[in-house]
């Protein structure tokens, strides 16, 4: 569903979230997750990370989570080498230098999660087609009423990167490091099978966590190697998460080399259902927050 259709759909939600925050996130996770939302003692990882978007407002979370204002903060941290080639940046779509491309690239926007172009074969490529869809991208805006208050924040642009591929040219594993209080606790794998997708959860040894669900389902029967750089990578994600009480760093490693992908401080925005409930549990002793706020509401 896109965002304007949810935000038709959801602009009650919006309304009421201008008058009391805490309320609109206790009846969206109420009619998400079916379990009532508690922002005085949250045990769950949904759970605290609702409190994340009320409570946690490090200033460093609008930068980060935009895809180009996050590569000063990976340069910052000594991970600069890890950054996928940027061929070109700006605000208007229109300048892209198409003709300069190489045959292969991927556009991506700045300020959202799905809002990638991937080319793989520029002599096939549509150009008007994908400056329409980067000039209604760029107008997006996150729903209000999920509280994700640091997207956006940063002047949505376009970016255009090299193209990345698996080693066997097909698949690209997406590595995503789910860090608590600057240490990495699981990686969350997507993984693709005669077309149905599915999202495995491992231990940091690699061993999978059976029967676990995060919001999408999973593929025990998928084999996923671990991959030879997760030592590497495992340090990468220590050190891109150290100023923050949650992160998910996202990388890739292919041809040898560690890409980085994204930071993301909400997964899901806390709405996506975990299973067993006693793993939102487990995730949830992992992430040790600050302090609680209050919950008068």
């Amino acid at each position: 569903m896109d965002n304007v259709t949810k935000n038709r759909l959801l602009a009650p939600f919006n309304i009421l979230y201008r008058i009391s925050p805490k309320l609109t996130l206790k009846a969206l996770f109420r009619l998400k997750l079916g379990y009532k939302l508690d922002l005085q003692s949250p045990r769950t990882y949904n759970e605290k990370l609702q409190w994340v978007k009320l409570y946690d407002r490090n200033p460093l979370m609008p930068k980060c989570c935009d895809k180009y204002a996050v590569r000063s903060y990976v340069e910052e941290k000594g991970c600069g080498r890890y950054l996928n080639n940027l061929i070109w940046q700006g605000f208007d779509p229109t300048e892209i230098p198409f003709d300069e491309l190489p045959d292969r690239f991927v556009i991506k926007v700045s300020h959202g999660s799905a809002f990638n172009i991937i080319c793989a074969d520029k002599s096939k490529f549509d150009h008007k087609d994908a400056v329409r869809k980067c000039r209604t991208w760029l107008k997006e805006k996150f729903l209000p009423c999920y509280g994700e208050w640091f997207y956006g924040l940063e002047r949505p642009r376009v970016i255009v990167e090299e193209y990345l591929e698996g080693d066997d040219g097909k698949s690209l594993y997406d590595y995503k490091f789910f860090c608590f209080n600057g240490v990495p606790r699981m990686i969350y794998v997507d993984t693709w099978r005669e077309g149905f997708h599915a999202i495995n959860a491992y231990d940091m040894d690699f061993k999978l966590f059976r029967g676990v669900k995060l919001g999408y389902p999973n593929d025990d029967s998928v084999e996923v190697q671990p991959p030879a750089a997760l030592a590497e990578m495992t340090e990468v994600a220590k050190m891109l998460s150290q100023d923050f009480n949650h992160v998910r760093v996202d990388l890739y490693y292919t041809h040898g080399k560690i890409y980085f992908g994204e930071l993301t401080f909400t997964k899901g925005a806390g709405f996506g259902k975990i299973e067993p409930y006693d793993f939102d549990l487990k995730m949830g002793e992992w992430l040790e927050l600050p302090s609680m706020g209050g919950d008068n509401e």
